[in-house]
């Protein structure tokens, strides 16, 4: 663990940092969206447009990589996103904001492959696994600190805004002053959509609607949180509980996912993910049962993407894993597209509660899904499974291709040491 931190401290502290400033801004915009006077469905909107650039980005980051290098890249979209977020505050109109949220997720996508990249070739096959571990670790920490700075001045004035600019714009210091030679990029092409969808229906469907549920839980629970009128200090910690849940949980799941069949694993986990959506919507005016909640619903919707991902690759040889990876990531951002629009319809038809709502069903209709597959046909054996890599959802396909390179990487060193 010292090792990957002397090796990639300034790449981990960097990525925290950006994710403080990501994290910030989502929050507060969902909170000046209501000081502002737009409508829930115009805020779904502008939250969504996050998801709209980011599935973009991911698509034309790598191309701008390859014409112009690592660090042409990293720092023209670094400064574009640090110019953003001040604009917010000037041009407080729906529509400029959902245009800004669009320019902010296509850059904050080419940033993670970037990063990624270079996380990738600073780290070896001794300490890479440690690496992964600790970018989600930063990734999630940035964002639960994201939420204590929304407590440090008035939502409806100009500082909260100022902050994730300045400490986006610092993130890339220590990044690009500290990184060695950039390194060689490729990533690999991904299966097409119907391939996927042939080698593991339950795979392709879960990461969908997963792509909804976390959108919804990422851009539309600040928006949630002002329109059930809770205070400042109150959204935040709601918030928070979403990420501290999935650091919690995350390699508890991940050490049952190695020892039993993964669809059993996804059926309990989307059970238990659709209870506390209902516990939201039927206790969610006391502030405890709110926090137990977004408990339930962070603790399980961030393990199941590596979830997910581990369950396609026990039916994948190891050649095809890493492509694999980068066309899951693609299907869980068109559910993510989605899932903010439809939470925002839902709560502007009936009410703050229909977040919950929308979470729901989407889980219920995955356990249904999950219980189905497992009628269609049989588990493959414990033996026979690849191991679960913990991701975080907010990172770009790159990270899922790196994670599962490593995990193959890791099972041929097994398979030759048995063999001697």
């Amino acid at each position: 663990m010292i090792n990957v931190l002397k090796s990639a401290w300034a790449l981990l502290l960097g990525m925290m940092l950006l994710q403080v400033g990501n994290g910030m801004q989502s929050t507060l915009l969902g909170v000046r969206g209501e000081i502002e006077g737009f409508s829930t469905y115009e805020m779904s909107l502008v939250m969504s447009g996050y998801f709209v650039g980011f599935l973009f980005g991911s698509r034309m980051a790598p191309d701008m990589i390859r014409r112009v290098g690592h660090v042409r890249v990293f720092a023209a979209l670094g400064s574009l996103i640090s110019a953003v977020m001040i604009i917010y505050p000037v041009f407080t109109d729906p529509i400029a904001w959902g245009a800004a949220r669009i320019l902010i997720g296509f850059c904050f996508s080419g940033v993670y492959v970037t990063a990624e990249s270079w996380l990738n070739d600073a780290a070896d096959n001794k300490n890479r696994g440690k690496a992964l571990s600790l970018y989600m670790i930063m990734q999630m920490v940035g964002i639960v600190s994201a939420q204590a700075l929304m407590l440090v001045a008035d939502p409806g004035g100009y500082i909260l805004f100022i902050i994730p600019s300045i400490l986006v714009s610092l993130a890339f210091a220590p990044i690009l002053l500290s990184v060695g030679p950039t390194p060689a990029f490729s990533t690999t092409k991904p299966l097409s959509l119907l391939e996927i969808l042939k080698i593991s229906p339950l795979g392709c469907v879960g990461m969908f609607l997963l792509g909804g549920i976390f959108s919804a839980q990422f851009g539309m629970a600040p928006v949630y949180g002002a329109e059930a009128g809770l205070s400042i200090g109150q959204i935040s910690i709601f918030v928070s509980m979403f990420f501290v849940a999935a650091l919690v949980l995350q390699f508890p799941i991940g050490w049952l996912s190695d020892r039993m069949d993964r669809r059993v694993l996804i059926f309990g986990s989307t059970v238990v993910l659709g209870v506390g959506g209902v516990l939201g919507m039927i206790l969610g005016g006391t502030f405890t049962m709110l926090l137990v909640s977004a408990f339930l619903i962070g603790g399980m919707s961030n393990p199941l993407y590596s979830l997910l991902i581990a369950y396609i690759n026990d039916f994948l040889d190891h050649d095809d894993m890493a492509a694999a990876a980068g066309g899951m990531v693609f299907i869980n951002g068109l559910g993510a597209v989605a899932g903010p629009v439809i939470t925002g319809w839902l709560m502007g038809g009936v009410g703050p509660w229909g977040f919950f709502l929308f979470i729901s069903v989407l889980a219920f209709l995955m356990a249904i899904y999950a219980a189905y597959r497992m009628t269609q046909r049989a588990a493959p054996s414990i033996e026979d499974t690849d191991s679960y890599s913990p991701l975080g959802a907010t990172g770009s396909g790159l990270i899922a291709e790196v994670a599962q390179e490593y995990a193959i990487e890791v099972a041929q060193e097994q398979e030759e040491n048995e063999q001697e």
